[in-house]
């Protein structure tokens, strides 16, 4: 029985609720290992703890490892904010403002976002160009699985927000669309 990619997801919110390090997931069509980081902290009190319990096998004990050193940590002065901004004219938004009007096709996973259906060919879309409902609009690759994204809506291309072959996050907009 084959997951799903939010099958997945739920899998890897729980394993991280729980004290395991490590699991691994094997059927006939795939194989997941999921491990987690193991801070320094645990080791060393790991360590600390079996050098001072008993030993049953007749070895010498495990001596304890050296204390860490952990450099002091002053307080940060206070700055008011009042006087140190003045004459500093207040930023602007690093996002520009986002027309209401848009609609942004997110992306449905992670992976890899392509503009054409291959290296050298034309994309499949450009920013100017009307795209209609269920078109094509660009591709991520997942897994080695190539996934067509469509347009949600008919309209004009008013922006494409990746460059060719960059990574995407589940959810972010790929590019934005003035509807018809």
């Amino acid at each position: 029985m084959p997951l799903d990619f939010n099958e997945i997801r739920q899998l890897l919110i729980a394993i991280a609720q729980t004290d395991l390090a490590e699991v691994t997931l094997k059927s006939d069509d795939f194989e997941l290992t999921v491990r987690k980081a193991v801070s320094v902290s645990n080791q060393v009190l790991s360590v600390a703890q079996a050098g001072q319990g008993a030993v049953s096998s007749g070895l010498p004990p495990i001596p304890p490892p050296p204390p860490l050193v952990v450099p002091a940590v002053t307080e940060p002065t206070p700055i008011d904010l009042t006087t140190a901004t003045k004459g500093i004219p207040s930023p602007v938004s690093s996002s520009p403002v986002i027309d209401s009007k848009l609609v942004e096709i997110p992306s449905p996973m992670v992976g890899t976002f392509y503009r054409a259906p291959g290296p050298g060919e034309v994309p499949f879309v450009e920013v100017g160009d009307r795209v209609k409902k269920g078109q094509t609009v660009c591709i991520i690759e997942a897994m080695k699985l190539m996934n067509e994204i469509e347009a949600e809506v008919s309209g004009q291309v008013v922006e494409i927000l990746l460059q060719n072959s960059e990574p995407v996050e589940y959810g972010q907009p790929l590019m934005r669309i003035k509807p018809d």
